[in-house]
């Protein structure tokens, strides 16, 4: 659970949702190609990426003298497992308040 809080946590930033997003997106990117066409300076995006990788969200892969990142899929889809188990509970609370509905209309 407390990766999950972890990850929650660093996907709670816009700029680091939108960093993820992209990599799932596009694949592996340097540092750089993260910034380009953002007016996020280099420093922030290092550090946006320094929690990413503190949260198992992305990887990241010398290459010589650049640094290369992916998005971890399976970070991403414990996010997706997690929602789904509550799922059936609201699933079942909605068929309720549906049922309820109806009655209270015949009244």
């Amino acid at each position: 659970m407390s990766n999950l809080i972890q990850t929650f946590a660093a996907l709670g930033d816009d700029t680091r949702f939108a960093i993820v997003e992209r990599l799932l997106k596009e694949g592996e990117l340097s540092a750089g190609d993260l910034q380009e066409g953002t007016a996020i300076s280099a420093p922030a995006v290092s550090r946006h990426l320094k929690v990413l990788r503190s949260a198992g969200l992305v990887t990241q892969r010398v290459d010589k003298q650049r640094r290369l990142y992916s998005a971890r899929p399976e970070a991403v889809q414990s996010v997706g497992a997690w929602s789904m188990s509550y799922r059936e509970f609201w699933q079942t609370s909605l068929d309720r308040l549906e049922w309820a509905l109806i009655q209270e209309s015949k009244k």
